[in-house]
């Protein structure tokens, strides 16, 4: 029997064998159905000499497929030839119960269905390990201070551990609709040639399916409807997308005019056969291109849900590639992401010495507010910070060591009128240009992050 619990290798997973080996368990499992139905011929006796004699052979049902040019069948005849091996010339052969009142596709798509559910199981230990890592690092920089950038371009303080925080929250939705996609996939169907059950009682569907740790389908036409299989892919491409976001920022943070942080180099690792200097996010850019796979073949389940009337196969020669491809991709691609947020290296030295580099720039909303709050218009305030910052961007661009934002903000006219007033103070403007006065509240995301389970 099957142990539905274990948690095999994805690669296994969609390996022939392991497939055939499901393929004769739901037959095995019918047998014994239809022994303890009691409708049809078939023996407790034969039931159990089937279960014990039954095996597939990937190898050989490759041959025998050469000539039926029907997989199925090729399995069956394997089945028959191991089942009736050691039965004398004469005697009913038990094999003839094999398969009985079921078509193609109730052996086909019920074993589909378990091999997603086997694969789901290992996407969300994947995704759960990796949610905890996330959790665990925001945590470990929650106050390690770095800048926003929106654009780009740099915006106002902020903390690193956010940004690992913020990753945490979106896989964690990757979880839910995992979860919800392998609810929808785990169903099974042995219901005949166009699911009216013309020659097969739904008790067997219901006995497979349970032993399956599937629910049958409450209206199957042949063929499981195949929106449940796009629902699938499109949970693995969501969360492909999300690991893809994940890379890109850690390709973004080591660039060498940021580097921020950077994914593990480990000893003897050579970044270039032509630069011995370089150091490369080459994990990182193999999980973006990893992704496109694994967003192309959602494309294709979604091609795949329309079929003619109550079946053709249009969609089983495609799906048998992209779903396959998907769940090996997305796994590897897990186990890569793992390596590298678990190990990232941080430079909390060099995202303050990047903090400064635009000069004071990133507390203009700050002085902005602090000029309304002074009296301004906003609109006035708008043009006084405005000006000032666009005077610091030209030096910075033309590599001029001109004076700071503030430096310029204080000698300004209008400033220095509120500053004269008393509706402003120097000790005011400093307040502002402090990067903590940005994080008086941030708090609140950690202790929103803090109950996050994975």
């Amino acid at each position: 029997m099957i142990n539905r619990y274990t948690l095999p290798e994805m690669g296994h997973i969609w390996d022939f064998q392991n497939k055939f080996d499901i393929w004769r368990e739901i037959e095995v499992l019918a047998c014994e159905a239809q022994a303890e139905l009691g409708t049809i011929g078939i023996t407790a006796e034969e039931a159990q000499w089937i279960r014990d004699h039954a095996a597939a052979d990937a190898a050989r049902i490759s041959e025998i497929e050469k000539t039926t040019n029907h997989d199925v069948i090729a399995f069956t005849t394997n089945m028959a030839e191991n089942i009736d091996a050691d039965i004398p010339e004469g005697q009913e052969k038990p094999s003839r119960w094999v398969h009985f009142g079921m078509t193609s596709s109730d052996l086909g798509d019920t074993a589909l269905s378990y091999q997603i559910v086997q694969a789901i199981n290992l996407i969300i230990a994947d995704i759960r390990r990796l949610g905890a890592t996330c959790k665990r690092r925001a945590f470990e920089l929650r106050d390690t201070l770095c800048v926003g950038r929106t654009h780009g371009i740099h915006a106002e303080p902020m903390t690193f551990g956010m940004k690992f925080g913020s990753w945490a929250w979106a896989l964690h939705r990757c979880l839910v609709r995992m979860e919800e996609a392998r609810e929808v996939a785990a169903v099974g169907a042995i219901s005949g040639a166009v699911g009216t059950y013309s020659s097969i009682d739904p008790f067997v569907e219901r006995y497979v399916c349970e032993r399956l740790g599937l629910t049958p389908d409450p209206l199957s036409t042949q063929v499981l409807a195949r929106d449940r299989h796009a629902q699938v892919a499109a949970a693995l491409a969501v969360t492909a997308s999300t690991l893809e976001s994940i890379a890109m920022q850690v390709r973004l943070l080591q660039q060498s005019d940021v580097i921020e942080a950077e994914e593990p180099f480990t000893k003897g690792q050579k970044g270039s056969s032509a630069m011995p200097h370089k150091r490369n996010p080459i994990t990182a850019e193999r999980v973006c291109g990893m992704a496109r796979i694994v967003k192309a073949n959602a494309q294709v389940a979604f091609d795949d849900v329309a079929l003619w009337y109550e079946r053709d196969i249009s969609h089983s020669s495609a799906e048998r590639i992209a779903l396959a491809d998907s769940f090996i991709a997305l796994d590897y691609m897990f186990s890569k992401m793992q390596w590298m947020l678990d190990g990232l290296n941080v430079y909390p030295a060099k995202m303050e010495h990047n903090l400064w580099r635009t000069r004071g720039l990133i507390f203009s909303s700050k002085m902005l507010l602090a000029l309304v709050e002074a009296g301004m218009t906003r609109e006035d305030a708008y043009v006084v910070v405005q000006r000032n910052a666009m005077e610091v961007w030209e030096d910075i661009q033309n590599a001029v060591d001109g004076p700071s934002f503030k430096d310029r903000i204080l000698a300004d006219e209008k400033v220095q009128e509120l500053l004269s007033e008393g509706s402003l103070t120097e000790a005011q403007v400093d307040a502002i240009f402090n990067p903590q006065a940005f994080l008086t509240r941030v708090g609140v995301v950690f202790d929103r992050l803090e109950p996050l389970e994975f």
